[in-house]
């Protein structure tokens, strides 16, 4: 089975990136949709475009900038993944974890996980955050799974579990942090599909019957590959739009950039609050 990126790949973008930067984080971040901005208060910072990066893949969807920025966040070391990038791309599924295992690499720890979603639960609305407690890797289960082909056993077992993909510690700072600061914070379930069209009113009901919160078209190929390496995880949706399950409303990339936007107040006061504590 042909392989996409290897063991000496994975060096020799971490040992690029040690060349270009003094900062050792623990934490990474990676910033979904419409969030990259939220990296601008960085201190000591360092930008490192992803083009620069060996082997790194780039994103090519607007709203994604293509930056690695590493910095000191709310007197923290950090990086700040800058955009992702997806399977509707192009790009082959073992791409996807390249970065993270890059990350596993530079001994980053944690990964907080951020993403802009469409609501599927009725009670919840455009502009609401929402912490993952679990996901429905629905696009890796029908085959497209990160972890096909050759296992690195440097970077976990060839079975790994994913019975805890969210860190339950993570999620009770977090839901302490929110109640603090009176920030109004749901909790569900992560619906994974490709993308990268929008759902029918069939698909959302089926997403609705089968558990799922909200709906996107990223995140679970990471969680896997990350928690196969043992990085603890944690993820934070941005509810960008609330899917009608009659098909009465429609959904745009547009609006998706916008109320990601407005919403990222909120997303920095979490964040960097989590950051702090972890």
């Amino acid at each position: 089975m042909k392989l996409y990126f290897t063991e000496q790949d994975i060096d020799a973008a971490a040992q690029l990136i040690q060349k270009k930067t003094q900062i050792k984080p623990k934490v990474a971040v990676v910033l979904g949709s419409g969030l990259g901005h939220i990296s601008d208060n960085l201190k000591q910072k360092t930008v490192i475009p992803y083009k620069e990066i060996p082997k790194w893949p780039l994103s090519t969807v607007e709203g994604h900038a293509g930056n690695l920025a590493f910095g000191v966040f709310e007197k923290r070391e950090v990086v700040f993944m800058q955009g992702r990038i997806h399977f509707y791309e192009g790009y082959p599924m073992q791409m996807i974890g390249f970065p993270i295992r890059v990350f596993q690499n530079l001994d980053i720890s944690t990964i907080i996980m951020t993403n802009a979603v469409g609501a599927v639960n009725q009670s919840f609305e455009a502009g609401d955050l929402m912490i993952i407690s679990d996901h429905i890797s629905f696009l890796p289960m029908s085959g497209q799974n990160p972890l096909i082909g050759p296992n690195m056993d440097r970077y976990g077992p060839r079975f790994p579990d994913m019975s805890q993909c969210y860190d339950q510690q993570l999620i009770k700072i977090a839901e302490d942090i929110a109640l603090e600061n009176g920030i109004s914070l749901r909790k569900g379930v992560y619906f994974c599909l490709s993308g990268p069209n929008y759902e029918t009113p069939a698909d959302l009901k089926m997403i609705n019957i089968l558990g799922g919160d909200v709906v996107g078209m990223s995140t679970v190929p990471e969680v896997i590959v990350a928690r196969q390496g043992g990085t603890k995880v944690m993820g934070i949706s941005v509810i960008t739009n609330k899917a009608k399950l009659d098909g009465s409303s429609t959904t745009t990339h547009e609006e998706v950039i916008e109320n990601s936007a407005k919403a990222s107040a909120k997303l920095e006061i979490l964040v960097s609050k989590i950051i702090n504590k972890i």
